[in-house]
């Protein structure tokens, strides 16, 4: 499986793992220094800015870029620049981040008082998170798209090596604000874009504008499914405010902990962007045997990295979460092993969710997070200890989307009438705790 996965990686899948695997160190390394350096309540005020961010960020944004990529590509083949694509693809950026930044700005008060304990400049912090985001994600389908890999993997080092810098920096300086750690989350995407502008702008080029269908066409259940499968891995976080707001600890702690327990999906992360071709390949082609084949591999591999990943949580978890983020002793090796069993059902639920791409079945994948989500929010009113009814909505929200792509996944393959989405290479961040 190893071998025929090594063989599908595409060009620069490599120099895009070294910068994605230096993104996800800084993620750890940014978490722990808040931890050390900020009281219980301002560290939960962090865990929650950071949910919302990367919830919103991934789910919404993400899905552009992929789109963006996949278009630039198929021009990029026919030996035409990507400007036109581009001009689209700030377009649709600008308005996804304008209906966001209106939401938010209309509900400040509101999230003020319930998510940050009142304080207001944590709205804003969000808000120029979530510009960051847009700006980066949309930068970097072009440097996909075009295959400038090199690049790719420079502006996710540069955002990740900026966040290591710039929090040891605020440890070493004695910051005790989560302010300044959240505006480490609007500089870092930033300046990393900026740094890596020139490749894209000497490639910009003219040309007729692209239609709008073309870049649309499929971006709506793309962000459906990208901002539902976000929601499901991390809302507990901000559920847990919203239910326990007196608990200045809970909500840092759990993120904390969700943290440890989602380092296979880094894993799978680097594996995600070369297995959907191969499923892609073989479903267009109408080889099922080898579309299944390859399918029971790679949840066999991920169900390995889920088991071997759970027993290291469940045991070392509660000692490595106050080792290395300072957080309060207040989950057990239980909560570990419910986090675990949601985990390896996410990473099944990824991997289905392939699956059903590369069938060109984006409805089906849709239905799927939308009916686990269901079940999540379902799970999150029972009537039980707030920490235990956040933790099995994440469990049972994963294991009924895994189940239900599973069901849909029985309708068999057939060739997908358009080309699959990462005829460049678009490597998804798992997890979202980039």
């Amino acid at each position: 499986m190893i071998s025929r996965l090594l063989r599908l990686i595409p060009p620069g899948t490599i120099a895009v793992g070294a910068g994605l695997g230096l993104l996800g160190l800084a993620s750890y390394v940014h978490l722990a220094v808040a931890g050390h350096s900020l009281s219980g309540a301002d560290y939960n005020r962090l865990s929650v800015l950071w949910s919302i961010v990367f919830t919103l960020g991934i789910g919404v944004f993400m899905p552009i870029e992929q789109e963006v990529a996949r278009v630039v590509a198929a021009r990029h083949s026919q030996g035409l620049p990507p400007g036109p694509v581009l001009t689209r693809g700030v377009t649709v950026a600008a308005a996804m981040l304008a209906v966001l930044v209106l939401a938010v700005t209309v509900g400040r008060q509101l999230l003020a008082d319930h998510l940050f304990h009142g304080d207001g400049t944590m709205v804003t912090v969000l808000v120029g998170a979530l510009a960051a985001m847009a700006v980066a994600y949309t930068t970097r389908g072009v440097l996909s798209g075009l295959q400038l890999f090199p690049w790719y993997g420079t502006q996710l080092g540069i955002d990740g090596g900026l966040r290591i810098v710039m929090v040891a920096l605020l440890g070493l300086a004695g910051v005790t604000s989560p302010i300044w750690y959240g505006v480490v989350l609007v500089v870092a995407p930033l300046a990393s874009v900026l740094l890596t502008l020139p490749p894209v702008l000497r490639a910009i080029g003219g040309g007729a504008p692209v239609a709008w269908a073309t870049l649309l066409r499929g971006l709506g259940l793309l962000t459906a499914s990208s901002l539902l499968s976000q929601v499901v891995v991390n809302v507990g976080v901000i559920n847990l405010q919203l239910l326990a707001p007196s608990d200045t600890a809970a909500a840092g702690a759990l993120l904390s902990a969700l943290v440890l327990v989602r380092i296979p999906l880094f894993v799978f992360g680097s594996m995600q962007a070369s297995l959907l071709p191969g499923l892609a390949t073989t479903a267009t082609t109408g080889d099922q045997a080898g579309f299944y084949g390859l399918l029971r591999r790679a949840v066999g591999i991920v169900t390995a990295l889920g088991l071997t990943g759970a027993v290291g949580a469940v045991l070392l978890g509660p000692w490595l979460v106050g080792v290395l983020f300072d957080a309060p002793g207040v989950l057990g090796h239980g909560d570990f092993a419910w986090l675990a069993a949601a985990t390896l059902a996410y990473l099944w639920a990824m991997v289905l969710g392939q699956a059903l791409l590369a069938l060109d079945r984006h409805r089906a994948q849709a239905l799927a997070w939308t009916v686990g989500v269901a079940a999540l929010i379902i799970v999150t009113l029972l009537p039980a200890p707030v920490i235990l009814r956040v933790e099995l909505a994440y469990t049972i929200g994963s294991v009924i989307v895994a189940a239900t792509m599973a069901v849909l996944l029985r309708g068999g393959t057939r060739r997908p009438p358009n080309p699959p989405l990462t005829d460049a290479v678009t490597p998804a961040v798992s997890g979202g705790i980039r």
